[in-house]
C-alpha cells in the first residue's frame, strides 16, 4: 500500500477548504475520498490491458460536488430514498420533512448531507473516517447523532465502506453511498451494454412516484429478474408499468443475504472487461440507471448523460417507515446503528 496523500480539493461558497485523500494499493487501484460531504471522488481501476480507467462519474473539485445535482460519489443520510408525504412518525409523534421530490422526500434533502464539510478523525495509507455531528432536529429528524463513515482499500482491490450512528433519541438511521458507476470509463456513454447480476428475487414496486405500495413482488418472468445475469438495457425499455413510473431502473430489490455480509450483486463491462463485485449486510438495493441526469458537466468537461453509469445503493427500503412488512429504519436511542458494503474489483474470466 502506498502512502496516503493529502492535497487541496478547491473552496466552496462559504469559504471552506475541503482536502482530497488519495489512497492506492499495489495492485494499481486508487480511490479518492473528500472530507466535502465525505464524498467517493474516484475509483481508479486496471482493464484486462492493464491500462487504468476511472470507473466513477465525478468532479473536477468540492464546488463541482456542491452545485452539482445528481447525488454523484454522495453519502446520503440520514436516511436514503423516499419517504411518503415527507413525513415520519416514531413513538406517536409526527416529523415533518422537507418536500423535495413533490410532496415526498428524497434523500433527507435539500439539507444534504453531501454539501457538508465533515471532519477527519482517523487516516492511515489504506482508510480514511469522517465524522458528521448531526443535532437533535437536523433535516427535521429528532435525535442528536454523530455519524462515522470510513472507506477502506485493501490489497486484492476491495473498497469497504463502513457506516456507524448513535442518536441519543429513537430516531431513522438508514444511510448509503451514491456512487455512479461505468466500468468502462466515466467518460464512455451509455451502461446498457454492462451486465448485472442480482441476488433477489423480490422487488418492492412504487408508484407513480416512486413511493413503494408496500408489495413485495417476485421478479419471475418479469424485466427485474436478474438473477441469472444480463444486459442492462435488454429489458429496460419494455412496456412495464414500473419500468415506465421509474423511467427505467430506478427500484428497489429484495436481497436474499438475510443480514449477513454477502456478495449480492455483480457488474460486467465486456469492453473493459472489469467486474465489479457488491457485498453489503443491508436488506436491500435500488439500482438507478441514471434515468435522470442531463448535461451534467462533471469531470475533464465530461458531459453526464441518461444511463451513462449505474448506482448501486445499499440501503433499507425505501418509504420502510410506513410499511410494516418491511425492515425498520428505526433505531432506539443508544442503539448502535452499523451498515458495512464493499465493491470489490476483478478481470472477467
Amino acid at each position: 500500500m502506498e502512502k496516503l496523500q493529502i492535497q487541496k480539493f478547491g473552496i466552496t461558497k462559504d469559504g471552506s477548504k475541503p482536502y482530497l485523500y488519495k489512497m492506492k494499493n499495489d495492485a494499481g487501484m486508487e480511490v479518492q475520498v473528500s472530507d466535502f460531504g465525505a464524498t467517493l471522488v474516484n475509483v481508479t481501476v486496471l482493464d484486462q490491458d492493464k491500462n487504468p480507467v476511472e470507473v466513477v462519474l465525478g468532479y473536477e473539485d468540492a464546488a463541482g460536488y456542491e452545485n452539482g445535482t445528481a447525488a454523484i460519489g454522495a453519502i446520503v443520510g440520514r436516511n436514503a430514498n423516499r419517504i411518503g408525504g415527507a413525513c415520519v412518525t416514531i413513538n406517536g409523534i409526527d416529523y415533518k420533512l422537507a418536500e423535495n421530490d413533490g410532496k415526498n422526500n428524497l434523500h433527507s434533502g435539500p439539507d444534504v448531507y453531501q454539501k457538508r464539510m465533515w471532519r477527519v478523525v482517523e487516516n492511515g495509507d489504506d482508510h480514511v473516517t469522517f465524522l458528521l455531528h448531526s443535532p437533535d432536529g437536523d433535516q427535521g429528524y429528532p435525535g442528536t447523532a454523530d455519524i462515522y463513515v470510513t472507506y477502506s482499500l485493501d490489497k486484492d482491490d476491495k473498497l469497504d465502506i463502513f457506516y456507524e450512528a448513535l442518536s441519543d433519541k429513537d430516531t431513522i438511521l438508514n444511510m448509503t453511498n451514491h456512487s455512479y458507476f461505468n466500468l468502462d470509463g466515466h467518460n464512455s456513454g451509455s451502461v446498457l451494454q454492462h451486465t448485472l447480476t442480482l441476488e433477489a428475487d423480490y422487488f418492492t414496486p412504487g408508484d407513480a412516484q416512486s413511493i413503494p405500495t408496500g408489495e413485495i413482488l417476485p421478479v419471475e418472468n418479469t424485466p427485474m429478474d436478474f438473477r441469472e445475469g444480463r444486459k442492462i438495457g435488454e429489458r429496460i425499455e419494455e412496456e412495464y408499468e414500473p419500468l415506465r413510473f421509474g423511467n427505467g431502473y430506478d427500484h428497489n430489490w429484495v436481497l436474499k443475504n438475510k443480514g449477513n455480509f454477502e456478495k449480492v450483486a455483480e457488474l460486467m463491462a465486456e469492453e473493459s472487461g472489469i467486474v465489479m463485485e457488491t457485498y453489503t449486510d443491508r436488506p436491500g438495493m435500488q439500482i438507478y440507471t441514471a434515468n435522470f441526469v442531463e448535461n451534467e458537466v462533471g469531470k475533464e468537461g465530461v458531459v453526464y448523460g441518461k444511463r451513462s453509469a449505474v448506482c448501486l445503493e445499499t440501503q433499507c427500503y425505501p418509504d420502510a417507515v410506513h410499511h410494516e412488512n418491511f425492515p425498520s429504519p428505526v433505531y432506539r436511542a443508544g442503539e448502535k446503528y452499523t451498515a458495512h458494503t464493499a465493491f470489490r474489483f476483478l478481470i472477467k474470466k
